[in-house]
């Protein structure tokens, strides 16, 4: 099984991931992408690392900000010797952004291997995958060259994930809905 979770900010959609997970099994491993580059989002990551601890199932945390697709390869791994763990990946435009700025000048190029080594490693993957993302594209258009390069790219990458999910859940207000279920066939 593998699940696509996307929303807005805020929008509740990392606790339903989490809560997803633990429905589904007795542990998990949950790989953080953000970078705490100042104050505040090293605020951000102990809390929700505390949030998880409270909840009492046993979460493995590791941190991957940029080499996402050789972590889920190295995780899925040999499956003589051991069963694929149950993994939550939050997030993925986090993940992206930290691609897009690490290329500097060849950044869409190197974004879009990026996406595609990640697309074949998802569609690999032997266990469950819970996967979050973002809805970046429902606000305005960004200014910024960089930033609507951002927006397209998130865009491209999230339909690529959802096609290779089993679900997809949007989240908004804390309520999640399954989009595959309701979704119109041509």
């Amino acid at each position: 099984m593998k699940a696509l979770v996307t929303g807005g900010a805020r929008s509740g959609k990392s606790g339903f991931a989490e809560r997803l997970c633990m429905s589904r099994a007795s542990r998990a491993c949950y790989i953080a992408t953000a970078q705490a580059y100042d104050m505040e989002m090293k605020e951000r990551i102990a809390l929700h690392r505390v949030q998880r601890e409270s909840a009492g199932y046993d979460w493995q945390t590791l941190e991957e900000a940029q080499a996402l697709p050789e972590l889920l390869q190295r995780l899925g791994g040999d499956q003589a010797s051991q069963p694929a763990p149950m993994l939550l990946v939050d997030c993925l435009t986090l993940w992206l952004s930290n691609v897009l700025l690490a290329a500097g000048e060849d950044g869409e190029a190197a974004s879009r291997a990026a996406m595609d080594a990640l697309a074949a490693a998802v569609e690999q993957y032997p266990g469950q995958l819970v996967i979050v993302t973002n809805e970046v594209g429902d606000g305005i258009v960004p200014e910024y060259p960089l930033g609507r390069l951002y927006r397209d790219l998130s865009g491209v990458m999230n339909q690529r994930i959802a096609r290779l999910c089993d679900e997809v859940f949007l989240v908004t207000a804390g309520i999640p809905v399954e989009l595959k279920q309701l979704e119109y066939k041509l």
